[in-house]
């Protein structure tokens, strides 16, 4: 397998990686800055004491994830509760699995999407011949057990502890995020949870090396996520957009902050209010940027449809069938992510 993070530095962008020109990101400052209009997403402070007993404060921080979520589909998240030496010490540990040796990171290339554990290039989905400029890790991290843990690397010596300190620690947190969602939506504070979040948490650690022209490249395809809930670590390099009003918004780092943005399941189990909001990722030619994903997964026989409470038969009728979450995935995947395509497949249309 030809990764990106075990080439020498490319002089120019082999032929491979370069897109037609309708499909390349319209990007200035080497792919760092986009058409955006200097709109910027939400952050949310989730003031940990919105966690505990004060209920005013707990309501209006629900209040604003939901405003920012119907908004924009994506926002930050700071004042998490997520210790930020715990975050940098996992990704510490993931930058140094991706710089190690290629022959020590051969025993993990594949793209057998079953194996809990891989390293892979480009993409999974079929998009055409062109591929994107990542590396990446794909991983089950929730729950944590003796068993899991094997089968992630040894090396670097600090992988497994500091994944597993981080798994638990993000976890915790997308339980929050979900309780304050629910309440904020007026559905009961454990809504999202049981089957609707209790899959098997994946992570996707996506690794982009500098590029030489980011004009020509892109980093990851436009695309939707297929699950409940996204919790991001993007870093302090910029390179995630999201679709705003028919454009691509930037997504600033923000120090410390989480990036939260919502999956098909939110959105189908919402009945479109907090809709998945379209998004890709652009290269740049000066540093590497890395962003570790945590995916919050139904569990594959979770049956799936719009809540009752989100539904209205004379004002907001349900735009959604009821299906099986495995259902769903491999419709997925048979669309190629494509957000247009796979919602095709379980919309109600009026007669």
């Amino acid at each position: 397998m030809e990764l990106l993070c075990n080439a020498p530095p490319h002089a120019s962008v082999p032929e491979r990686y370069i897109f037609p020109p309708e499909k390349r990101a319209a990007m200035e400052l080497d792919g760092v800055d986009g058409p955006d209009d200097g709109v910027t997403l939400p952050v949310v402070d989730l003031h940990r004491a919105a966690l505990s007993g004060d209920e005013g404060l707990r309501q209006r921080v629900a209040a604003e994830i939901v405003r920012a979520g119907k908004e924009f589909g994506f926002f930050q998240v700071v004042n998490h509760g997520v210790d930020k030496d715990l975050v940098r010490g996992f990704r510490d540990a993931a930058a140094e699995f991706f710089t190690m040796p290629a022959e020590k990171k051969l025993p993990y290339c594949s793209n057998d999407q079953s194996k809990p554990f891989r390293l892979a290039t480009s993409t999974t989905y079929d998009r055409g011949e062109t591929r994107y400029w990542l590396d990446y890790l794909k991983l089950q991290c929730h729950p944590v057990s003796d068993e899991l843990v094997q089968l992630w690397p040894n090396e670097p010596t600090s992988f497994r502890p500091r994944l597993t300190e981080f798994s638990e620690a993000v976890h915790e947190l997308a339980q929050t995020l979900m309780r304050l969602i629910a309440e904020g939506l007026g559905l009961s504070a454990g809504f999202f949870a049981g089957d609707f979040s209790g899959g098997e948490t994946q992570m996707n650690v996506n690794y982009y090396p500098p590029c030489p022209d980011p004009r020509l490249t892109l980093g990851l395809l436009p695309h939707c996520d297929r699950h409940l809930l996204t919790v991001l670590s993007q870093g302090d390099v910029a390179g995630l957009q999201a679709r705003h009003n028919g454009r691509w918004l930037l997504v600033r780092p923000v120090p410390g902050a989480f990036v939260i943005n919502f999956g098909h399941q939110m959105e189908i189990i919402t009945n479109g209010a907090l809709a998945s909001v379209e998004h890709r990722a652009v290269t740049n030619s000066a540093v590497t940027r890395m962003s570790v994903a945590t995916l919050i997964m139904p569990k594959m026989e979770c049956r799936i449809g719009p809540a009752p409470e989100m539904v209205d038969e004379a004002t907001n009728r349900a735009k959604f069938r009821e299906f099986v979450f495995s259902e769903f995935m491999e419709a997925y995947y048979t669309a190629s992510a494509s957000r247009e395509d796979v919602l095709e497949s379980f919309m109600i249309h009026e007669n």
